[in-house]
């Protein structure tokens, strides 16, 4: 793209709008007023919008111009101010200068979002990426990238030519386009993995892309299995000997991490199943039992779901020929690993609707004790509803004609107290019975 000079009403336009932040922005620092920090903060928000508005009709390459002529500071603050559009052409084609000033070199600290590794004496080795001209210069195998911002995505993928995807976007994609293959060469797998902690459990999608012997991973998270297979192969000679290697290590650590999660799951439903199994159960104890049971289902889906999407994408490597004997070799035991895994699911399916069910009949019990004793309580006060509405008649009364009412009522009320205690001992004489019987 040629760079064309910026006009002069449009560059003036945005030194105008910087001089004019940093000058209000002075004074209500200095100034010793209520609720400061809201002020500074509304001055801001305005000044960044209208420069926002100016930015956003000027062409990529005029911003570009008024970047080269601004100090740092100036750089940083329109550059925040962007969007993704802008920010690509500029990085696309912005001098050395203003890359370094926008921190497209700059990723020294040990929490970088790009990892880049290479082999060493047989060891997968860390490679020190303290400028754009390191990655350049390196022969990388792997390049890790942890929750890359669009900067991030356009500069490693500008050096090696690949447009890298979205990793808040990865679940977006249709099952059917999770592999495949690009005319260029380039191999894309879109796999899940498993991430199991004691809080949640979640699959989290990777983007994987083979291109030119590197093999590029992209996620929106740090997880377990990534820091296992670093580890295994920065401390293991011979570990991996190419980029295909340390992909398909993935993949198998990731089934190695889903029967682990299964092993849980085991543990966990052996605990359930004792409570569930005992004589007494009460219904808030069966709640909880229940949720414990819905979240270990739940875990078991999310490995059902994992295992099956690795196989899916090991077996499309093995049918894309890109893979050497022994990786075929290797591909088949992951392959049979993974079917292994898939007769512990099932049996841990039917495990926990069983005890599912066992809960729930838990507390149909407790119910069914509840309506026996209304029951009981309802045939206790049956005949004795009726002489009550009998010594409400009028003949009532003339029955007991002569006799003082407070000796009449008071030898009803205990006629009515020896009724319901002999309706009662022929309830528990009869449900003795039973129990004998049964």
């Amino acid at each position: 793209m040629q760079k064309l000079p910026p006009s002069t009403n449009s560059q003036q336009a945005v030194i105008d709008i910087l001089s004019k932040h940093k000058l209000i922005a002075d004074l209500v620092h200095k100034q010793d007023m209520p609720h400061h920090d809201l002020v500074e903060a509304l001055v801001y928000k305005e000044n960044m919008a209208q420069l926002k508005q100016i930015l956003n009709h000027l062409p990529a390459a005029e911003i570009t111009h008024i970047l080269e002529e601004l100090p740092a500071a100036d750089q940083l603050l329109i550059w925040e101010q962007l969007d993704n559009d802008h920010k690509h052409s500029i990085l696309l084609d912005a001098p050395i200068s203003v890359l370094q000033i926008l921190g497209k070199q700059d990723y020294k600290t040990e929490k970088s979002r790009v990892k880049a590794f290479d082999l060493h004496e047989g060891r997968l080795h860390e490679i020190s990426i303290n400028s754009a001209q390191d990655l350049l210069e390196a022969k990388p195998i792997w390049i890790d990238l942890v929750a890359p911002t669009f900067e991030d995505r356009i500069w490693v993928g500008d050096i090696f030519g690949i447009d890298f995807p979205d990793p808040d976007k990865l679940s977006d994609l249709e099952s059917s386009a999770r592999f495949y293959m690009e005319e260029n060469g380039e191999i894309h797998l879109h796999s899940d993995f498993l991430l199991d902690k004691d809080d949640v459990s979640r699959n989290v999608v990777v983007a994987f892309i083979l291109y030119k012997d590197i093999l590029f991973s992209i996620r929106k998270e740090e997880l377990p299995i990534f820091r296992l297979q670093r580890l295994r192969a920065l401390s293991q000679p011979d570990y991996v000997s190419d980029s295909r290697d340390v992909l398909l290590d993935l993949y198998a650590a990731n089934a190695e991490y889903s029967a682990e999660a299964l092993e849980d799951v085991y543990l966990a439903l052996e605990v359930v199943g004792t409570h569930v199994l005992s004589k007494q159960m009460s219904d808030e104890e069966a709640a909880k039992i229940l949720n414990d049971i819905a979240n270990e289902e739940d875990l078991n889906g999310r490995i059902r779901r994992n295992v099956m999407d690795t196989r899916r994408a090991v077996s499309f490597l093995m049918r894309s020929k890109l893979l050497a004997k022994d990786q075929l070799e290797y591909s088949q035991q992951i392959l049979r690993d993974i079917e292994s895994l898939d007769g512990h699911t099932a049996f841990l399916f039917d495990k926990i609707n069983f005890l599912m069910d066992a809960s729930v009949g838990f507390i149909n019990i407790n119910q069914n004790k509840v309506v026996k004793r209304l029951t009981t309580v309802s045939v206790i006060f049956l005949p004795l509803n009726v002489l009550a509405g009998i010594g409400g008649m009028s003949e009532f009364s003339m029955m007991t004609q002569g006799i003082p009412w407070p000796i009449s009522y008071t030898i009803f009320t205990i006629g009515l107290g020896i009724v319901g205690w002999l309706t009662y001992a022929i309830l528990q004489f009869l449900e003795n019975r039973e129990h004998i019987k049964s």
